[in-house]
């Protein structure tokens, strides 16, 4: 039996208490490859807040991870946080460090205490996107794309079972964007689970998979041709 990673039944997503999803059913498995598309304002990042404990869940059923999300507590959510990578649109590094102290500042913070370990860590993860020439540059020498590829690596530091990617090409180009999907579609055939938010159809038309769309507060599951 396939192992759902992610379980929403009968949920209402709400942002500043409006309601802005309601009876949303979602199940999502290990391995699985989902797309969320769907206008600004129509919930897709509302859903994924929820999805890593930044919103409570108020209404229905659902857990992430092997952690319910409707008892979840704040002391829960760092726990819950380890078992997912994060990516965002504008990549979040820290400015004034480099990239090997941007990854280390994690690590430190989600309890990792050997420095040798965290190092190795680092070069594996840095590997994989491969950006382990750069582990001493700082972000602002880096490309846009460059630096998407280290935000996808430290997404990875905690071995993640489930990488949420919110607009993760937003601010790249088409050729750049193309790049750093085919980043996580590789980290996605190793066996990790995905979900990514976008509205860049060029990409859904250019790699296919699994897509729900978010529109005028429901999310339903579109066949490609028609996104």
């Amino acid at each position: 039996m396939s192992q759902a990673i992610v379980s929403l039944k009968e949920v209402t997503i709400y942002q500043d208490h409006n309601a802005v999803l309601s009876e949303v059913n979602l199940e999502v498995t290990k391995g699985e490859f989902l797309y969320i598309i769907g206008k600004t304002g129509t919930g897709k990042s509302s859903l994924m807040k929820t999805l890593y404990g930044d919103l409570p869940l108020m209404d229905g059923e659902g857990s992430v991870v092997g952690y319910d999300l409707t008892t979840l507590k704040e002391s829960d959510i760092p726990f819950l946080r380890r078992k997912i990578g994060v990516v965002f649109q504008d990549f979040k590094l820290l400015s004034d460090r480099n990239v090997n102290e941007n990854m280390l500042f994690v690590l430190k913070a989600t309890g990792w205490k050997d420095l040798q370990s965290m190092q190795e860590t680092i070069y594996d993860v840095l590997d994989r996107v491969g950006m382990k020439d750069f582990a001493h540059k700082m972000p602002h020498q880096l490309s846009g794309g460059e630096q998407q590829r280290i935000a996808i690596a430290r997404a990875l530091l905690n071995d993640p079972e489930l990488i949420l990617a919110d607009e993760p090409t937003g601010n790249l180009d088409p050729q750049t964007s193309a790049e750093v999907l085919e980043v996580l579609k590789k980290i996605n055939a190793n066996g990790k689970t995905v979900i990514m938010a976008t509205h860049d159809y060029a990409l859904l038309m250019k790699y296919p998979s699994k897509t729900l769309k978010c529109e005028e507060g429901s999310i339903f599951e579109v066949v490609q041709k028609s996104v």
